[in-house]
Formats: structure tokens, C-alpha cells, sequence
């Protein structure tokens, strides 16, 4: 089984920086996607980010283009999201999540409890 540990998470003040991190425990295969999602309060869960294994492509949605930026370190089977100018709608519970099924981060298989970032004006 898999199981995916979400830290880093805190508050920051709005152009701060912050880093989380996503621990995965278990086997994988050499072939998944891994993502970061959020969800803030009274709103749906959207995705943030998401990483491809098989060839170390990285997508964003467009609202942290430029700001976030997703890597792993295989060594440490981490994953880590790192947030620069960070902005006060960018506060939510942020949750990792795994997939062996795709490349991308469409349907997720595996899920780590959130951890939240609050970012204040």
C-alpha cells in the first residue's frame, strides 16, 4: 500500500515563501503522476500542481504559473511544492495526491491528510 504525508504548511504573509513537503511510504512503480491540490474554505478541492514521473514533466494552473514550483527528490521519495509571492487567495488545505494509472493528475488513487496554509494581507 502507499500512503503520502503532507507537511510545511503554516502562515505566511502575503510575497512570503513557504515549502511543502509530500513523504510517500510504500512501494512505487517508476511510472506515476504526483500532484499538489488545495481547498479552501467554502470552496471545491481544485488542483495546484502536478508532476509526471516518466518524463519530469510539471504542470500549473495558471493562478501560481510563476510563483509555485513542484520537484521530487527521489532519494528521499519526496515530493515538495515550493510557494514564492505567495497570496492571501492561495490560503487553503493543501493535499498530496498519487496515481499510477496516468501521467498526469486527473483521477488520484492515493491521498495525504492536508496540511493548511494560511496567508495573510
Amino acid at each position: 500500500d502507499v500512503q503520502l504525508q503532507a507537511s510545511g504548511g503554516g502562515l505566511v504573509q502575503a510575497g512570503g515563501s513557504l515549502r511543502l513537503s509530500c513523504g510517500i511510504i510504500g512501494f512505487i512503480s517508476d511510472d506515476y503522476a504526483i500532484g499538489w491540490f488545495r481547498q479552501a474554505p467554502g470552496k471545491e478541492r481544485e488542483w495546484v500542481s502536478c508532476l509526471s514521473s516518466s518524463d519530469g514533466s510539471t504542470y500549473y494552473r495558471d493562478s501560481v504559473k510563476g510563483r509555485f514550483t513542484i520537484s521530487s527528490d527521489n532519494a528521499k521519495n519526496t515530493v515538495y511544492l515550493q510557494m514564492n509571492s505567495v497570496k492571501p487567495e492561495d490560503t487553503a488545505v493543501y493535499s498530496c495526491a498519487l496515481t499510477f494509472r496516468s501521467s498526469v493528475c486527473v483521477v488520484m488513487d492515493y491521498w495525504g491528510k492536508g496540511t493548511l496554509v494560511t496567508v495573510s494581507s
